[in-house]
Formats: structure tokens, sequence, C-alpha cells
């Protein structure tokens, strides 16, 4: 029925269920948190952004102008809550190269057609795409852009200029600190002095920003101690900045792959630190796509208004977080006190010295290069191409060394994942085989290899090859059938046995695919031979399949995986389950219910019976240690289709008893009683009929019911089950399904919804 106070109820939000009260604004909610934390972001965004500015050979308020922008721009369309945006350290090295080729106002021009590419590829839905992007040559990208920032600022830190590569910087840095100046070289040591000792001071004076703090106090003290050193110099306010931006005389080819770079360390930049921001709050996730659009957006007014490119900034956002930001709306306050600040505090700015802010940037540098990001690359196998992306960003430039480095990541995984392990292993003793192991991607790519490995096999020798593949293909199947017919025309043996998650016959006539891997250790495939041939080799012997070549192969493949799951059984045993099973082959407990060493006191005989009249010592001995011996929580008796000990049971009734001796006779005394119940139609066998079960798999279901009824009549297991101490479950296992059905006194229960109804 309707509610009659609906009327009187306004949804909170597009999610909001029907009459939920109407709540406060989120900006109000979130106010008394974002305001206090805008501030403390903008007062360490404020001398970073002034740092990135010189180090990029901008106009020094084109940084402001960008922090402005990336706040107020950025933090509002963006698709993450909590991250901060303005000038990044990441493409200091780029913008000064395009500053240097092209000027400032083209290198505006080129920052806002980034833009228009990140809201292209926002619109266009491949925000996640971006991430496509192999960690450890980011990693490598930020440590290379590191180390240019620290050989380009120790220069201006020493007091001279910086020259247009790092590899300049480098060679020059001798001549650079011959020709020190020596206030701004104090000046700087200072600032890194207070930067690197900021994290021992007290709580209480940690609560202002280590930059800020001291970017202030040593501009205060160079005031006093040294009036000439050299500042920061511009005219007018962050309005009279403000340029135009204007297109590129010619070289439009090096102009539009400028527009590229931009916009993809952009948009990876950003992406990579939304994504990082994410795991430091429990709030909303990022959006990428809309993360894009945001930051494109933010870029395109950046470069129309002559400020330098925007990026998500790990550091800012990090404070944003820590600070206890709860909304967008922080990021966007401390866009407009930056916009405030450079209105109308501009004249302050001009005390900084140009080494105060080299030593605030040797900092970033510094942070830039992590040696846990060279230990992790290490540890991985991933240092090579660490290593060649980080000395190409620094030997050339950051588009060649990221467009390197990503080739050369592709190349590993592509010999990690293609290569695959081919070995052949002389026999330990005389009477084994050669065995040829085979494992991973068997592709046209392994051919050399196996061609080399086969034929080092000696001729005549019988071998075993041992394939693991996850991929197959027809060329590798091809290769290794032709060998296979080579080894035999010497007299050998060649068996083939299959561990991996493709079949070596579906490699013949179909398309290769990669196969689901399996997660219990079946015993391998053993024959090349099409279903229904005669496994018989060519030289006229059975092939190599023994139980001692079994016990070979579990120590080779399986001894060292089973032994952490019985080291704790050494001393004893405490199993929850006696399952009472049959004889028959076919049928693997362990199998069938997922279990492994210690779970399953096992009770095997002839058609899975038990007795209650105390006929048979073993059963009982079996019932009582399980019970009364181990306390076991449960008893399953488990039937199987086609079984032998059920042929034998109606054989008999239909006076054919099988001849296997008094003894067999005398225990299929047991399982009688089950072949009259099927007679005087059992439940259970009506069940099984109307499900389509065969009579002799009715009559083993039949069984199954049978015997629990017995575990009730026994004198161990009965007051047990009565108690309810003690469960008993009655199984089906059907062969040629491999499912396992539920059998119960009054019928049958398809424990596989898709088995519900039988062909």
């Amino acid at each position: 029925m309707p509610q009659s106070n609906q009327s009187a109820t306004v949804p909170a939000d597009s999610h909001s269920p029907p009459g939920t009260k109407a709540r406060k604004p989120t900006f109000l909610n979130n106010l008394g948190a974002d305001l206090p934390a805008s501030l403390v972001v903008f007062l360490v965004a404020l001398p970073l952004s002034l740092g990135i500015a010189a180090a990029s050979g901008a106009p020094v308020m084109a940084g402001l102008i960008a922090a402005a922008v990336g706040g107020i721009v950025a933090g509002s369309l963006g698709g993450s809550p909590l991250q901060v945006s303005g000038p990044a350290a990441g493409l200091t090295v780029v913008v000064a190269g395009l500053v240097d080729e092209f000027g400032w106002q083209v290198t505006c021009a080129i920052t806002a057609a980034a833009g228009v590419v990140q809201l292209l590829m926002g619109v266009s839905r491949i925000g996640r795409a971006a991430l496509a992007v192999s960690p450890v040559v980011v990693k490598a990208m930020l440590a290379g852009i590191g180390i240019t920032i620290i050989l380009q600022q120790l220069h201006v830190l020493l007091g001279g200029q910086a020259a247009g590569s790092a590899i300049e910087n480098l060679t020059g840095l001798p001549a650079a600190i011959t020709n020190v100046e020596l206030h701004s070289a104090l000046l700087g040591l200072a600032v890194v002095a207070i930067l690197l000792t900021w994290k021992f001071l007290p709580a209480a004076v940690r609560k202002i920003p280590g930059p800020l703090a001291a970017v202030v106090a040593v501009t205060a003290v160079s005031v006093a101690v040294a009036p000439s050193v050299e500042r920061i110099t511009f005219s007018g306010s962050i309005f009279d900045a403000i340029a135009l931006p204007s297109l590129p005389d010619g070289n439009w080819r090096a102009a539009a792959m400028a527009v590229i770079t931009v916009a993809l360390i952009a948009s990876i930049e950003s992406l990579l630190s939304a994504v990082a921001v994410d795991k430091m709050h429990g709030g909303s996730r990022t959006n990428l796509n809309r993360e894009l659009v945001g930051q494109g957006s933010a870029n395109v007014v950046s470069g129309m208004l002559g400020g330098l490119p925007v990026t998500g900034v790990i550091v800012r956002s990090a404070t944003n977080v820590e600070a206890g930001a709860k909304s967008r709306t922080s990021a966007i306050l401390h866009g407009v006190w930056v916009l405030v600040f450079s209105a109308l505090f501009a004249g302050l700015i001009q005390l900084i010295p140009l080494s105060v802010l080299a030593g605030l940037l040797l900092v970033i540098g510094a942070k830039l290069i992590k040696v846990a990001d060279i230990r992790t690359s290490l540890r991985t196998g991933d240092l090579l191409v660490y290593s060649v992306t980080l000395v190409c960003v620094v030997a050339l430039n950051l588009l060649e060394g990221v467009i390197i480095g990503l080739a050369l990541a592709a190349l590993c995984v592509l010999w990690r994942v293609l290569r695959a392990q081919i070995q052949a292993h002389a026999p330990s003793a005389e009477a084994l085989p050669w065995r040829v192991t085979i494992a991973g991607s068997c592709s046209f790519f392994a051919l050399p290899r196996l061609n080399r490995v086969l034929h080092s096999v000696p001729e005549g020798q019988d071998v075993v090859v041992e394939l693991n593949a996850d991929y197959l293909d027809h060329a590798f199947r091809e290769a290794l059938v032709a060998w296979q017919k080579q080894q035999r025309n010497t007299g050998a043996s060649v068996i083939l046995e299959e561990h991996g998650t493709t079949a070596f016959s579906d490699a013949e006539d179909n398309t290769p695919q990669r196969q689901d891997p399996r997660e219990f250790p079946l015993p391998p495939r053993t024959s090349w031979l099409p279903s229904g041939a005669n496994p018989v080799d060519d030289g006229g012997r059975l092939p190599l399949r023994s139980i001692l070549l079994g016990i070979d192969k579990y120590h080779r493949r399986h001894a060292d995986k089973v032994r952490p799951l019985v080291q704790d059984l050494t001393e004893g045993q405490n199993p929850d389950t006696l399952f009472v099973a049959c004889v028959d082959s076919r049928v693997n407990p362990n199998l069938i219910t997922s279990s492994g060493p210690g779970d399953l006191l096992t009770l095997r005989n002839i058609g899975n019976v038990v007795c209650n009249d105390g006929s048979d010592a073993s059963i009982d001995s079996a019932l009582s240690f399980a019970v009364k011996g181990l306390a076991v929580d449960s008893i399953v008796v488990c039937g199987h289709s086609n079984c032998g000990a059920m042929k034998a049971v109606i054989a008999d009734a239909e006076g054919a008893s099988p001849d296997m001796g008094d003894g067999f006779d005398v225990w299929l005394e047991h399982a009688r009683p089950s072949y009259s119940a099927l007679l005087a139609g059992h439940p259970v066998a009506v069940a099984a009929s109307a499900e389509g079960y065969s009579r002799l798999d009715q009559l083993s279901m039949v069984n199954v019911a049978l015997q629990l009824r017995k575990l009730e009549e026994h004198p161990v297991t009965g007051p047990a089950l009565a108690s309810r101490q003690l469960q008993a479950t009655g199984l089906f296992y059907d062969i040629c399904t491999a499912r396992v059905v539920l059998v119960t006194p009054e019928g049958i229960e398809q424990l596989d919804p898709s088995m519900a109804v039988r062909a």
C-alpha cells in the first residue's frame, strides 16, 4: 500500500530510495573538514608551483596560474574526489625543452592542444587503457626526471646557469663547483637541510608544511645577509602574467609530437596518482574517464591563460587526504587561495632567491628516486627495464626514454610468456627411459630449442615426454610428432604424458587457445593415438607405465607440494569423516570430495557395504576405530555407476551366479537385501528410475540407502547417530558424467544443478 506521508519526503539524491528524508547539501556537511585541509594544501602547493615554474624555464607566474586552474577546474570536473592537480615535476624536463625549442607562447598552445587530446581520451572512455603501462617504466621515468632535475638545479644552487640537457649539466658540474657563488650555495643547502630534518622536529612544529617553512625562513635570512643574491623577477600580478598562446611558425611535426607527449605523460601521471590516492582513503573510487575530462579541461584553460601543464600531483593529493579532506571542495578551495594570494601578495614572491627554489627542487627530485623501486625491480626481474628506461630518459629525452622502456618491457613479457622450458634428462638407472620435459607456451617460437633438445636424445632410447603446456599450436605438435616417428623408427618407444591444461590432440585441427588450469593433479594422459587406437607401440611393447614409474613421477612432480600438507600429520591423524566406498578403481574419494591428506578415513570393500550383526570383524573394527577412536563427525557411504558387485547380485538372483569362489558368494550376502528392496519398489529406486538411471544404477543407489539404515542399527554407530553426535550421508558417483548424487532413505537429489534433468 502507498505510504500516506510520501509527499512530505524528498529523496536526498538520485540514488536514495523513496521516503528518505532530505539531507543537508554535501558541501555544507564537509566544509568543516575541507576548509582547513584546503589551507594546508595551498601552503604546500605555493612554493612547489614556483619552483617547478623556475625549473621549467617558464614565467614564474605560470606555475601559480596552473595551480589555481588545476585546483578549480580539475577539482570541479575531475573524477577523483580527493586528488589535487597543478604543475608537476614529472613534466619539468619536457616543458623546459619545449620552451627552448618553441618559446613560451607556443608551449602554451601545446598545453591547450594536449588538453583537447585528454578530453577526447576521456570522452572515448579509454581511461583504463591509459593504465596499460608497465609500472616499472613509470617508476624509472620518475627516477630519470628526478636525476635530470637534480643535475639541472645543482647549477642554479651553485649560482650558475643550467644547460639544456642532463648530459651537459653533468659534464659542466666541475666548472660550476669551481665557480661557486657562496651565498647562493649556502642558502640552497640551508633549504635542503631544513627539509631533511623537518620530520624529526616536534609534531606541533610539523603542522606547518616543511617546504613553506624552509622557503620562508631562508628567504628571510637572505634578505638580511645576502641582499644581492639573484631572486625571482617578474612584473605585475597574476592577471598581468596571462599570455595568450600562439601557433608555431613551422616544424608542425615536432609540435604535434610534443602535444602527444604532454597529453600522454600528463594523463598517465594523473591516473596513476588517482589510483594511489584511492588506496589512501575509504571513500568513493575514481572515475578514470571523468578524471581525464577534468585534467583535459584544466590543461585547455591553463594553456589559454599562459599556465604550465596541469596533472594530478601525488604530493599535494596525499597532503589533502592526510589533512582530513572529505570532498572535492578542498581541492577547489586550494585553487581559490592560490589565486587570491597571487593577486594580492605577488610582491612577496620576488623576495625568494633562485637558489632557495633550487634547494627545494633538489629534495623533490631526490624523492622521485626510490630505493624501494630499485629493490622491487631487482626481485621481480625488471631491473634491466628499469635501468634502460632511466638511462634513456636522462641521456636522450623523456618521450624517447619512455618509448624505449615500454618496448623493452613488452619484449621481456614476450620472452617470458612465449619461451617454453624444454629439457632432456638422462635416465638415473639403466631400466628407466629418457625424459624430455616441456613446460610453458608451446608455439612455433620454441621450435629451434625443441629441435635441439629432442635431437640430443640418443637413437634407440625409450623416451617419456612430459608435456605441461598452457598453450600448444599446430606447428609445435607437428614437430613433436615428426620426431616421435623418427625415434620409433630406431626401435625405441616414445610415450607422451600430458600434465598441462591443453590437450595435445586438439592442436591438430583446432585453433590453439589457452585452457583453464586444473586444480587437482589428475593423472596424465598417456597416449599419442586417437581414441580407441591400440596402445601397443611400434616395437610391440606396452607403454612405459608401472607403479614404480608412477612413484618416480610422484617424487619429481608432487612430493615437494604434498610435504607441507602432511608435516602436521606426522604424529597422528584427526579426520572428520569415515568414507565407505567400493574397491572399484574408478572411484577416487579424495578427488570427488576435494579433500587432502588427513581429511578422510577410508573403508573400501566390494559393494561399499556395512553390517549390523557382527558378521564381519573388519567392518566392525573400522566403525569402532572411526567413532570411538577418532571421534569422526560423519560417515559417508558412496556407491557408483556400473558397479561390478551389483551386477553380481543381479546375476545371482537370476540364477547366473559368477564363479568367483565361496568367499565372494558369502560376501554378496551383505548386498542381497538391496536387490529385494529394489524389487519391492524402494523409494530410491523409484526416484532414480524417474531420473533415467538404469536398473543396475538404481540397485547401487538402493544399496547405499540400505547401508545407511544398517548404520542406524549398528551397536557402535546407532547410538551416536541417535544423539546427533554423528551424521550419515549417502552418495552415488556417476562415472559417465563424473557427477555426485545425494542419496537419502526417501530418494535422490542432484547436487549439480546442471544435471537435474537427465537425457
